[in-house]
This record gives C-alpha cells, sequence and structure tokens, in this order.
C-alpha cells in the first residue's frame, strides 16, 4: 500500500511529467495530445522571447535556454513574399541573437553578433523584417555563444505563394537534436583536455584478435601500431556521443514515443531538420521506402531511397506512402552509432513502433586520411598500403602540385563539371585558383590530406554497406534549372584543418579570433569555392545568405543548398552567384568545431566606388576585441562571440 508520503511523492513527479509535457509547442507534440501537424504560429507579425525554462527530458529535470518556453522553439510558418515583422525580446541576462538558417534575408537581418548586427542586449527588443523571395523547410536558431546547445533552436517553413509541385494529404515536421545535462562550457571545456573523453567505444581486443585472424597477426599488429604513433583513434567518429547526450525527435526521447498518424493509402510529408548541436544523423524508417522532394528547402526532383545522411543544419522533405496498418520506427542514429531518437508513425494515436537495435559502429580507415583511395571504403588493404613511412610533422602541404594531380584518376569531380576550368570567363579572365593562406603549420595543424577526392557519389561514412538504398549527394538534381548557369571566374580553395588532440579546428590553419581579412566576393560574380578536408572527421559547412550550386555532375540541375557535409580526405566544389551584399559567416555547423575557430567572413563588396559609404577596405576587419573573448576555467578558448567588435563597423 502507498503511504501518505509515497502518494503526495507520486503526484508530484506526475505533476513535473505533465509540465514537462505542457512545454512543448502544439505541432511537437504527440497524435495522442490531438497533434495533427498544424503550424503553431502563422500570420505575418510574430513576438518571439528568448529566456530560460525547466525542462524535463527523458524523465529527468533540467534547465534550457529557448524561445517563448518550449523546447524546440515555436514553428513559425509564413507565405512567400509576405512582408515579416518579428520582434525578440531577450529577458537572459546574457546576449543573446536568432539566426535565420537558410533564408535570404538581408546581411543586417542574419542575426550573426559580430558578423551582421551587435546582439540582443538582455532586456532589449530587436525587430527582425524582411521579405523573402523562396520557399521550404528551415529553422532558426540562437548565435551566441553555446546557446544552441541549450535549447533555443526552432522550425520555420514558408509556404509556396503559388502552387506547390509537391503533392501530399498530411504532414510533420520532425526536428532531429541532442540534449546533454552536462553545461556545453564544461562540454567543450572537457573537450579541450581530452577530445576523446566521450568516445566509449574504442576497438576492443576481440576486435584485434578477429582482424589477426583474418589478415594475420603481423598485418593487425602494424595496423595498431600504425594508429598509435599517430595518436588518433579509427573510431573517434563524433566528438560528443550518447555517452552524454539524448537524441530527440520533435523534444521527445525515445522513451517518450512521440507519434505521428495516418491513414492507410496517404502521402504524408515528413519535413526533416537536423537542429542537434553536434550529431549528424543517418535517418532511415525500416520497411518503408522514403522519396526526397526537397534539400535545404529547394524542391529537387524526386527520388526514392531508404536511408538518409543528413547533417547538423540541414534539411530534408520527403514523402512516405504506408501500405500498411502498422507502426513503423522513424529512426534518427547518431552518426557513431552510440545512440538514437526513435519515434513512431502508425495509424492510431498512442502506438509504439519497436526501435531496431544500434548497428556495430564504423571505423575510419586511411581512405578517410586522404592519404589512399583503393576498392571499397573500410578495406583493411588501404590501411595496409599507406602505412610505412607517413611522418605527419614532416608532411608540408604548401608542397603539393595541385595543377599536376590527375583529377580524374582520382574520380576527383564529374566531367562535366570540369568543363569550365581554364577558358576564359567572359572577359573576367582565366579562371584561377587563391589559396588564401599558405596552409599554416603549427600546433593547430595535426595532419593534411596528400591526396583528397571526390566523394559526392558517396551516402557517407557508415552507410557505404548497407543492405539497402542510400542516398548520395551525386543523387540530387534540383527541380528546376539553375538560375545562374555561368561558368566561375575565379576559384577560392580553403582547407578544413585542426589539431583533434587539442581540440583546435580552423579553416587553413587559422581559426576566426586570428582572422584579419575575410573572404572577398565582388557582388555579381560567379565563383567557385573548393573545400578539402585535411580533417578526419565529417563537417557540415554552412554558408550564410546565399545559396550554391553544389559540383556533383548535375550540370544546368545541380542541388542548391546552404549547408553541405565535407567528408574525411574529401576534396569538393560548389559555385556561388555573389547577389546579397553584406558581410556572410561562413563556418561548420558543429557547434563545439564553430566554437573552437572553424569560422570566417565572406565580404561581398558592391559595385559602387571603394570611397563610398559602404567603403569596405577601410572596414577595419581585424578590429575585433580579442581579449574581450572568453576564456574557459580551463585556461582554453571559449569565444563568445557576442563580445567581438567585428561587425559593429557597419
Amino acid at each position: 500500500m502507498f503511504s501518505r508520503r509515497k502518494l503526495i511523492q507520486t503526484a508530484g513527479l506526475g505533476g513535473l511529467a505533465l509540465g514537462g509535457a505542457g512545454l512543448l509547442p502544439a505541432w511537437a507534440k504527440p497524435a495522442s495530445a490531438g497533434n495533427l501537424g498544424l503550424p503553431a504560429l502563422t500570420g505575418t507579425r510574430f513576438d518571439l522571447t528568448i529566456g530560460k525554462f525547466p525542462v524535463r527530458i527523458d524523465g529527468r529535470a533540467g534547465e534550457a535556454v529557448g524561445t517563448n518556453g518550449t523546447l524546440p522553439a515555436p514553428l513559425v510558418r509564413f507565405r512567400e513574399g509576405d512582408d515579416i515583422t518579428i520582434n525578440v525580446t531577450n529577458t537572459l541576462h546574457e546576449d543573446t541573437s536568432i539566426h535565420w538558417h537558410g533564408l535570404l534575408v538581408p546581411f543586417y537581418m542574419d542575426g550573426v553578433p559580430g558578423v551582421a548586427f551587435p546582439g540582443i542586449k538582455p532586456g532589449e527588443t530587436f525587430t527582425y523584417k524582411f521579405t523573402l523571395p523562396h520557399n521550404g523547410t528551415y529553422w532558426y536558431h540562437s548565435h551566441s555563444g553555446l546557446q544552441e546547445q541549450l535549447g533555443h533552436y526552432g522550425p520555420l517553413i514558408i509556404d509556396p505563394k503559388g502552387a506547390d509541385p509537391v503533392a501530399y494529404d498530411r504532414e510533420y515536421v520532425l526536428v532531429l537534436s541532442d540534449w546533454s545535462f552536462e553545461s556545453p562550457h564544461r562540454v567543450f571545456a572537457k573537450l579541450k583536455k581530452n577530445s576523446e573523453v566521450y568516445n566509449f567505444q574504442e576497438r576492443t581486443v576481440p576486435e584485434f584478435l578477429e582482424a589477426a585472424d583474418k589478415r594475420g597477426l603481423g598485418a593487425a599488429f602494424e595496423d595498431r601500431a600504425m594508429w598509435g604513433a599517430m595518436r588518433m583513434s579509427p573510431t573517434d567518429i563524433a566528438d560528443v556521443t550518447g555517452a552524454t547526450y539524448t537524441y530527440l525527435i520533435n523534444g521527445h526521447s525515445t522513451a517518450d514515443n512521440w507519434n505521428a498518424v495516418f491513414n492507410t493509402g496517404e502521402k504524408v510529408r515528413l519535413r526533416i531538420i537536423n537542429a542537434s548541436a553536434m550529431t549528424i544523423f543517418n535517418f532511415r524508417i525500416p520497411d518503408l521506402p522514403m522519396t526526397v522532394v526537397a534539400s535545404d528547402g529547394l524542391n529537387v526532383q524526386p527520388v526514392e531511397t531508404d536511408e538518409f545522411q543528413i547533417g547538423v543544419a540541414e534539411t530534408y522533405d520527403v514523402i512516405v506512402e504506408p501500405k500498411e496498418e502498422r507502426a513503423f520506427a522513424l529512426v534518427a542514429e547518431s552518426i557513431d552509432r552510440s545512440g538514437m531518437g526513435v519515434a513512431t508513425l502508425g495509424p492510431r494515436p498512442g502506438m509504439r513502433a519497436e526501435a531496431p537495435p544500434l548497428r556495430e559502429r564504423p571505423t575510419l580507415t586511411m581512405r578517410d586520411m586522404g592519404m589512399a583511395y583503393h576498392g571499397n571504403h573500410g578495406s583493411m588493404a588501404d590501411d595496409q598500403q599507406v602505412s610505412s613511412g607517413m611522418d605527419h610533422g614532416e608532411m608540408d602541404h604548401g608542397e603539393m602540385d595541385h595543377g599536376s594531380m590527375d583529377h580524374g584518376a582520382m574520380g576527383h569531380e564529374p566531367k562535366q563539371e570540369d568543363e569550365h576550368a581554364g577558358h576564359d570567363m567572359g572577359g573576367q579572365g582565366t579562371t584561377s585558383t587563391e589559396q588564401r593562406h599558405d596552409h599554416k603549420r603549427g600546433v593547430g595543424v595535426d595532419m593534411v590530406a596528400m591526396a583528397p577526392v571526390y566523394r559526392l557519389n558517396e551516402p557517407g561514412l557508415g552507410l557505404e554497406n548497407v543492405p539497402h538504398r542510400a542516398l548520395t549527394y551525386a543523387d540530387l538534381r534540383s527541380l528546376e534549372p539553375n538560375p545562374d548557369t555561368r561558368p566561375p571566374g575565379r576559384e577560392v580553395e580553403l582547407h578544413l584543418t585542426g589539431n583533434m588532440e587539442r581540440y583546435m579546428w580552423s579553416f587553413d590553419g587559422v581559426k576566426f579570433s586570428e582572422v584579419v581579412d575575410p573572404i572577398v566576393f565582388h557582388e555579381g560574380e560567379r565563383v567557385r569555392m573548393t573545400l578539402v578536408n585535411d580533417t578526419m572527421m565529417s563537417h557540415p559547412i554552412h554558408l550564410h545568405g546565399m545559396f550554391f550550386d553544389l559540383a556533383n555532375g548535375g550540370g544546368d540541375h545541380r542541388p542548391r543548398k546552404h549547408t553541405v557535409i565535407v567528408k574525411p580526405g574529401e576534396k569538393l566544389s560548389y559555385d556561388v552567384t555573389a547577389n546579397h551584399v553584406g558581410d556572410w559567416a561562413f563556418h561548420c555547423h558543429l557547434l563545439m568545431h564553430m566554437h573552437a575557430g572553424m569560422m570566417q567572413v565572406v565580404s561581398i563588396r558592391p559595385r559602387m566606388a571603394m570611397n563610398d559609404a559602404m567603403d569596405h577596405e577601410k572596414m577595419d576587419h581585424g578590429s575585433m576585441d580579442h581579449d574581450a573573448m572568453d576564456h574557459d576555467k580551463g585556461g582554453h578558448e571559449d569565444m563568445d562571440h557576442s563580445k567581438m567588435g567585428h561587425g559593429g563597423k557597419h
């Protein structure tokens, strides 16, 4: 029998649980609570308040920083072409901001402190105003400190002003995210002290014995010795893992069982947003094919698949047509397979689909180091062929002769995308490749990719050998022809660099706090950006303020995106039309990587005379107040972008 004390305690816990459910916006509540996928906030004028509030995640109490007291934030929904006003009030004791991810807003409305505006001070209200010429699935989040990890993110849908080319009967928004009860600043400090602190999936003795049985004892020992000498781990797939994260779908853990309903034969549109801080997900619905119809908010030619990798900040829209009256599992599995978030799509509210077991975690090979490209990913032969003679301290990136490399032999890029190389670009001169820095060496760069390769035709780490279809970037084609098909007039090459052991991240070996000059585009020009990943981690790279045309062999129907995952050892390119004058953030969307320095600024200069009032040449981009940056208690850099003086000149 319950005692009176026990009864009161039980009632109190029930109240907390109900309170936690009440903190979810209407669109994120399960079907059993009456959610039909309807929008929460619609119209042309919105009022949002940023503050702290209690949450209950997976049965445990915590505190979030977010919008209007909900986790995730309310769904903001409006129509393409409308004049939008959004008032954002800050009730925190620190600066905050909202960045409208993927939206083509004026740069001073982009919401990046230190680049686009000063930030929103405590007690102040900032009004965002813009009119957008596009529609689709997007999201919004903080660009201040590490607030994004604390819950400051939400979905945003722009409905087309005309007919939608995608036909569907009902829709659901799925916001994927990661939650930790540890302070994000503590997480960052721990990574600085030991970058593998959250990796509990190291290789084991049984795995060594299995490798010895397959390859021989000598080869297996040589492989282990090589990784040890490099002070790297082939299982170092994700910096922050299920060891501290609870993976969420619409603010619900797997145990909470967020569920959506369907009628058999309906076409259900799922708008999938990766709003996590540090987690690349592999998304699938076992036994239910998905037809991808949009990527990063823009329509693509429909392509059917069974699974896809979705980087932090990417969005995908898919259509599913359940033919059976049964529950289907919506599975978002972390790239390192240390955990997953699972929800249910079923014919009746409250159903629970069986969560599949976690799959075997993937491992890195020399191919992911950009050292070899032989056969299938994961081939032990790759490691063996290049395991000797590697001295990372002696690698001289600056001596790489990119011009003499046979990119065709390495599969670097589809031939049709290389046709622009070396041509005269309409009087703009011959295409030239600009390397912004001499690939700075030092403690911040622990390795380089000596032979980076084209990998857009690969589905992503861990999906190479799955027994079903897995989407690749090479599969994507835009629905409409690309609006600008001019060949690029020049090429800018950037290297993604880092030192995993010291947890330092940068572009070209230069972290954001050391950047003096921005990456300069000129209004109206067509530029090719080439990214080379010198690290052994996948990086979702995001360019603010513009879409880019990914060089994936799609001709005039290349997919137009705002974020792309650059795989380890990969070299990829995309073309950008510099239409939107202003300063735009360009960064890795893994929050801790950006925080550590993997960020720069792309400055689009106007055609007008350079002595005009917007004379960017006279702007002091190097005037950041580096002394104002926060440093964590461990003495490592803990960047507070809201205190940077970079954008104040505007």
